[in-house]
């Protein structure tokens, strides 16, 4: 039976080392290479043609999400789980419309992650328990008849931001008046750039002011 080919993108290295150990002693399974950035997953599952990659959100560089959409538009074989700490709707829904096809959290057991990598990788869908509740609430809940907030993908402190970039603050004075630091807001920024597909905070401050965000009250 030919393996399944596994990529680890995680920017964690006792992550990497923990999950590396778990499939290395999974029947079927073959991991093929280990990326620590968006940038290098998305060029690894080009040299590598891996059968599945386990995509880690918060990567640097561009972030999980948008190295999955990349990934996944250049190779629709490859199959993409997300492995995260974040559960949020924003980062489970960019995911989803990347093109992950399943999504669990770090804190599921072994037993949950091998089980996952063989259904996703296989082609099936899968979520954890938590993630799962939370796309049948969001399909169970009634359309708003209020028009919808722009960029809905991005996180509430992350609209936040957008909203300071496009007023032209700088990181510093964001992370000033929000009282976080340089590399925290910094890590904000990019993932922002990476869920609103763009590569330049002019653009992206652009996109913002034409959405009506950015203005002094």
């Amino acid at each position: 039976m030919t393996p399944l080919r596994v990529l680890i993108a995680d920017d964690h290295p006792v992550f990497r080392d923990g999950i590396r150990a778990l499939l290395e002693a999974t029947p079927g399974v073959l991991i093929v290479g280990e990326a620590t950035t968006g940038e290098e997953a998305a060029t690894l599952a080009g040299q590598l043609a891996p059968d599945l990659i386990l995509m880690d959100v918060g990567l640097p560089g561009i972030n999980g999400i948008e190295a999955t959409r990349r990934i996944v538009a250049a190779r629709p074989e490859t199959r993409v789980l997300v492995v995260t700490m974040f559960e949020d709707d924003a980062n489970v829904f960019a995911a989803l419309r990347a093109g992950a096809g399943g999504y669990i959290l770090k804190d599921a057991t072994k037993e949950e992650i091998r089980r996952a990598v063989q259904a996703v990788g296989h082609g099936e869908a899968i979520f954890g328990a938590a993630v799962a509740a939370r796309v049948m609430a969001a399909f169970a809940q009634p359309r708003p008849a209020s028009a919808p907030r722009p960029f809905p993908e991005l996180t509430t402190r992350e609209h936040d931001i957008l909203a300071l970039i496009a007023r032209g603050w700088s990181n510093g004075r964001i992370a000033d008046h929000l009282s976080l630091s340089g590399k925290t807001v910094s890590n904000y920024v990019s993932n922002i750039l990476g869920k609103l597909q763009v590569t330049a905070r002019a653009e992206a401050a652009e996109r913002a002011r034409e959405a009506g965000l950015g203005q002094e009250s």
